[in-house]
């Protein structure tokens, strides 16, 4: 399996960083120091090399430096998935009055933010993250469909289409503007899309599943079972088509009771991923916090792997605070098990000692007031 990897990254007002340059090579890249120094703020514009807002989800403005009217711009030279590559993504300013960013590939002006997804995929696992399995069932999709991305470059344009169809629906009939062949045009777009976006998460799935079946035993990371929770299994129909006529018809003799709740009641976006601890055949939301993590970090290392597979280039992996809550033996199996994947990580940690099982298989960086260097032997 061939892997992407980042050789070059600069950074412009981004954050805590007025101006950085980081020269890297194939390696891993660990990233040590104090709370608040600027490790994550790194990771998160190596994640704006994916479509999306990035590993925080926040707003373009609140990513530039404190004071700089002129927004942020992030610069990365790779080798990517159709060989050397340098992308550049900026926002704020004339951008930010537009509502988004821009982006280049190699001089160029992109068509979207999807091209990104013609040269790496990233996948992370934060902190933030650590609460999944007990948060709300939005995190869940959000997290099922950044999976369901990495694998199909078109979901995400799909859950966008169908979220705006969706509010124009909604705005409809709370206005009290009920004309039929209106309706029934939005009604018909999201059930194609709703149809489309269900049937990637359950393929999703059952590749992670078979993936996850696949595995003799448990190893340093629990299995996890998953399941979706939606609307299809009430929907008769052997096919798409089908299916997509009869989500279009609940839609339609729906449109009262929404029009009193307010919101949509049926479709994808009340879908719910389940996890379980195959183990202890146990819902990961009654696990204990330790199997909690133990189980996320299976997940998404699983479906890195899975990634790699379909893509035949294994994706850059952020994984940020990952040796903070794990004991000596376990993180040194978690190394082995990302080195085994073959493609390139970011990993951050206070102190670096928790990655010296890592070796020379990683370049190690000192993070400090947004500056950053080779980190002492």
């Amino acid at each position: 399996m061939d892997a992407a990897c980042l050789t070059r990254l600069k950074l412009t007002d981004f954050r805590n960083y007025r101006q950085l340059t980081l020269d890297l090579d194939s390696r891993h890249v660990v990233l040590t120091g104090e709370n608040g120094a600027g490790k994550t703020n790194l990771m998160e514009a190596v994640s704006l090399l994916s479509p999306g807002r990035g590993l925080r989800r926040a707003a373009y403005a609140d990513m530039a430096r404190k004071g700089c009217e002129a927004g942020f711009a992030v610069f990365a030279a790779l080798d990517g998935m159709q060989g050397p590559v340098e992308i550049g993504t900026s926002a704020g300013g004339d951008a930010e009055a537009g509502g988004g960013r821009r982006l280049r590939v190699n001089g160029t002006n992109a068509r979207s933010n999807d091209e990104l997804l013609e040269h790496l995929r990233i996948v992370w696992l934060t902190p933030a993250m650590d609460g999944l399995f007990t948060g709300s069932a939005s995190d869940r999709r959000r997290f099922l469909d950044r999976q369901v991305l990495a694998i199909d470059p078109g979901h995400g344009r799909r859950v966008l289409d169908y979220e705006r169809a969706m509010r124009s629906r909604n705005r409809l009939l709370s206005e009290g503007r009920r004309d039929p062949a209106w309706l029934s045009g939005i009604e018909t777009q999201m059930a194609e899309l709703g149809i489309a976006i269900a049937l990637a998460r359950r393929e999703l799935i059952a590749m992670m599943t078979k993936l996850i079946d696949e595995r003799q035993e448990d190893g340093p990371f629990p299995q996890a079972g998953l399941q979706l929770d939606d609307f299809l299994v009430q929907l008769p129909g052997d096919n798409a088509a089908e299916q997509e006529e009869a989500l279009a018809a609940q839609l339609e003799a729906g449109r009262e009771r929404d029009a009193a709740a307010g919101r949509t009641l049926t479709g994808p976006h009340r879908s719910d991923l389940k996890v379980r601890h195959r183990g202890k055949d146990m819902d990961a939301a009654h696990c204990s916090t330790g199997e909690q993590k133990a189980l996320l970090v299976g997940l998404v290392l699983a479906h890195a792997r899975l990634t790699g597979e379909i893509c035949g280039h294994a994706p850059v992996l952020l994984l940020d605070e990952i040796a903070a809550h794990l004991d000596e033996g376990r993180r040194a199996a978690l190394f082995d098990l990302v080195d085994a994947l073959g493609g390139q990580a970011f990993m951050t940690g206070t102190d670096r000692t928790m990655f010296s099982a890592l070796g020379e298989r990683a370049q190690f960086m000192t993070v400090q007031s947004g500056a950053v260097g080779a980190a002492p032997d």
